[in-house]
């Protein structure tokens, strides 16, 4: 990635989250979190990775409001970035903070079997 890429990604990661915390407050959709952005290299896409603090129904629940709120966080962000082009934008699920969770538990349990022989 260039630098422009990573600036432009790195505005964008704060500008979108800041305007989902504010917006999307709501225990249907659980806690969201804009864990990274990636642009593309002309500055016409962005992939917007999220964290939903929630079960596998609220995660589900959150990404379907989120696409269906694609064209409003659009406009914000070309009402709030001075672009060329404003970017579209395309959301997934970050499970990162789960598949470290997971790996924890493994780990735990192995030193715990450890423990018993």
């Amino acid at each position: 990635m260039s630098l422009r890429t990573e600036r432009v990604a790195s505005l964008l990661k704060e500008e979108v989250g800041m305007y989902v915390a504010r917006e999307y407050r709501d225990a249907l959709y659980g806690f969201i979190t804009i864990t990274d952005v990636h642009m593309s290299p002309d500055l016409r896409i962005a992939k917007i990775y999220v964290s939903v603090m929630g079960n596998g129904e609220v995660k589900e629940r959150t990404m379907k409001m989120l696409e269906e709120k694609k064209g409003e966080i659009r406009a914000f962000i070309g009402s709030h970035m001075r672009l060329k082009f404003t970017p579209s934008v395309l959301f997934y699920i970050d499970e990162t903070l789960d598949r470290v969770d997971r790996i924890d538990q493994l780990i735990k349990q192995i030193h715990k079997d450890d423990e018993k022989e």
